[in-house]
C-alpha cells in the first residue's frame, strides 16, 4: 500500500512497512499483527489499524510531536467524566526506525464518522443533544494543569481569513457571498472576548471526529487539539455538524451564553473559510466541511 497521502509541505514519510517496524521493535507482543492504513481526511495524524482492536496514530508533521504525550496523559483522566466514548491510550511509542516523533497506540473504536455516513434527521437530533452534553461535561472537568488549546484564545489570522474570502468570492462557481462573509467576520471580531477561567475543550469537533453506530452518536475521537481556554471553539460544531433544526438542541444541551455562542459562530467562519480555501485541492473532504460550516453560519445570521 502506498504511503499516507501528504497534504502540506514537510509531512513525514509514513507507510505500513514503517508502522510494522516500529511495532515490532518497541512492542514485540504485537509483532505480526496485521497493519492496515485507515483512510481519513484528518490532517494531523496518519492512522493504521493494528490487529482487530487497536489503532496506531502517528503525527504527520514535526509540530504535532506534543500531541501524543498530551493524549496519553489526559484522556484517561477525562474519560470517566464524559458521556461519550473517547480513545483509550494503550502505549506510547518513541522515535525510531526512520520516524523522528513519538507515536501512540489506542484501542480501536467502532463506528462510522458523520461525514462518511451522515445521520438521518432523528439521529442528528440525538447527536445534537449528546454532543452538547459532551461539550458541557468537558467544560466542567477539572482543568488544573491542562495545556492551552491552540483554539482556546481569541479569533486571529484576520489577514488569512480575508484572503480566503477574496479568493473564494472570485471563484467561478460563485458559492461564497464575499460581502456577506466579510460583514459576518467583522461582526465576530467585535464580540467581547472570553474573560473566564480556562476550561477544557476538544478543539476540533468536526464530522470526521464523531463516530456513530446504529444511527446514534457514540464516540468522539482525535484529541490532538485538546487543551484549555475559551470554550467557544467547541461551539463551532453547531454549524459544522448541525443544521437549523438541530442547532437549538445542541445549544440547549451545551449550556452556553450568548457571547460564547457568537464567538463559536466566529470560529465556524474562521475554520470554514480557511479550510475551504486551503484544502480545495489537497483535501476536498475537509474543504467541503469548511464550506458547509460557512454556509450554515452565514444563513444563521438571518
Amino acid at each position: 500500500m502506498p504511503p499516507a497521502p501528504k497534504m502540506r509541505p514537510g509531512e513525514l514519510d509514513i507507510d505500513v512497512a514503517l508502522v510494522e517496524r516500529l511495532v515490532r521493535e518497541q512492542f514485540p507482543r504485537w509483532a505480526g499483527l496485521p497493519v492496515k492504513q485507515v483512510v481519513s481526511a484528518g490532517t494531523d495524524n496518519a492512522m493504521y489499524r493494528l490487529g482487530d482492536d487497536m489503532v496506531v496514530r502517528l503525527p504527520r508533521l514535526p509540530g504535532g510531536a506534543g500531541q501524543v504525550a498530551k493524549e496519553q496523559r489526559w484522556l484517561p483522566r477525562l474519560a470517566p467524566h464524559l458521556p461519550l466514548a473517547v480513545p483509550e491510550p494503550l502505549a506510547e511509542g518513541a522515535p525510531g526506525r526512520g520516524y523522528a516523533l513519538p507515536w501512540g497506540v489506542f484501542r480501536w473504536l467502532d463506528g462510522d464518522d458523520l461525514h462518511t455516513a451522515p445521520l438521518d434527521p432523528a439521529g442528528l437530533a440525538h447527536a445534537a443533544v449528546e454532543l452538547g452534553r459532551f461539550v458541557a461535561a468537558l467544560r466542567k472537568a477539572d482543568a488544573t494543569g491542562g495545556p492551552p488549546s491552540w483554539r482556546g484564545g481569541p479569533l486571529a489570522d484576520d489577514e488569512h481569513v480575508r484572503a480566503a474570502i477574496r479568493d473564494l468570492d472570485a471563484d467561478a462557481d460563485g458559492a461564497l457571498d464575499g460581502d456577506g462573509a466579510t460583514t459576518a467576520w467583522e461582526d465576530a471580531l467585535r464580540v467581547p472576548r472570553w474573560d473566564g477561567v480556562p476550561v477544557w475543550l476538544h478543539g476540533d469537533l468536526l464530522p470526521g471526529n464523531l463516530l456513530a453506530r446504529g444511527g446514534r452518536l457514540g464516540a468522539v475521537i482525535d484529541f490532538g487539539g485538546l487543551g484549555t481556554g475559551d470554550p467557544a471553539a467547541d461551539v463551532l460544531a453547531a454549524w459544522a455538524v448541525f443544521d437549523a433544526g438541530t442547532r437549538p438542541l445542541f445549544r440547549e444541551a451545551a449550556r452556553v451564553d450568548d457571547a460564547t455562542w457568537a464567538r463559536g459562530r466566529g470560529w465556524a467562519l474562521y475554520f470554514g473559510l480557511t479550510a475551504w480555501h486551503h484544502y480545495r485541492v489537497t483535501n476536498p473532504v475537509l474543504a467541503s466541511v469548511g464550506r458547509r460550516a460557512v454556509t450554515e453560519a452565514l444563513a444563521d445570521r438571518g
